[in-house]
């Protein structure tokens, strides 16, 4: 989905400002979660992005598929996917996308929400936030609303993050192949993903590492605070925390940006395991594994 931004920036005219939030500290730490972590994406080297994805033992490992989406204004990508019970990770290579999102280093965030409306409170939190509905062409050429989202700013160094909720035109539609409804307004991840998940090791993220710049990281954190995670600035960074997956993004120069690394909860204790994949290395054993790239 790392497109929506490129897509909001054709699509949208804004002015840009850094947008703060307007709800107080307890907010952030208090209350009931409304965003949750959704996804990742990051561009790595092109290499290392093929490597995954001729990779057999990433087929062993997680629920992998290549998938090409079309979304608002007739934008394609074709991203990597390693899809969880409620998460996921989307990888791309050094080209792959066009312009700013496709350099080495570029990354992105989605944080959804898991009960219809949910978003609108969040929207409530930030000053003037940025909203855009994107869309999904399932071949026909007639786009169906496919989610919600709002930012806090529609200019970025290498990194950005937006709320999303998922669109009940896109949940009813039988070519999205969603989950039924767990109970009245359930817009959530686990529906939103298939169980296929069970049949690999991987079963969730349980925590991405990121290197931001300190503007990027700026713009994030009134985002996630707005949501409901707990935010906990430390020097050169922060950690977030909540709902089952920490964040933690280091302050760096747009030249150290990108993923850094993911840490995934497994559906049953493995034997240790440590594959090599292009640049980066999948190390495996007991209940838990760490992608460093």
């Amino acid at each position: 989905m790392t497109t929506l931004r490129g897509t909001l920036r054709k699509l949208m005219v804004v002015a840009v400002a850094l947008v703060v939030t307007a709800t107080t500290a307890a907010a952030g730490t208090t209350g009931r979660q409304l965003l949750f972590y959704n996804h990742a994406w990051g561009t790595i080297d092109a290499a290392t992005a093929d490597a995954i994805e001729d990779s057999a033992y990433i087929r062993e490992f997680a629920n992998f598929q290549i998938r090409t989406a079309t979304g608002a204004g007739g934008q394609t990508w074709t991203g990597r996917y390693l899809l969880g019970r409620e998460t996921y990770l989307e990888l791309f290579g050094e080209g792959d996308l066009p312009g700013q999102d496709g350099q080495l280093g570029a990354a992105g965030l989605g944080v959804s929400t898991e009960r219809d409306g949910d978003l609108a409170t969040v929207a409530g939190r930030l000053t003037a936030p940025i909203e855009f509905t994107q869309t999904r062409d399932f071949g026909d050429g007639v786009p169906v609303p496919w989610f919600d989202a709002i930012f806090t700013t529609t200019t970025y160094d290498a990194f950005g993050a937006w709320g999303m909720e998922y669109r009940p035109e896109y949940l009813a539609d039988p070519r999205a192949n969603v989950e039924p409804a767990s109970f009245p307004g359930d817009v959530g991840r686990e529906r939103y993903l298939s169980d296929d998940y069970r049949t690999r090791l991987a079963r969730d993220i349980t925590e991405v590492h990121l290197g931001v710049t300190a503007g990027d990281l700026a713009s994030t954190l009134p985002l996630l605070r707005a949501g409901g995670f707990v935010v906990r600035e430390l020097p050169g960074g922060a950690v977030v925390n909540r709902g089952g997956t920490t964040l933690r993004f280091d302050a760096v120069p747009r030249a150290d940006a990108g993923l850094r690394g993911v840490e995934f909860v497994l559906n049953r204790p493995a034997a240790r395991h440590v594959e090599q994949i292009g640049a980066s290395t999948l190390t495996v054993g007991g209940t838990r594994a760490v992608w460093t790239f």
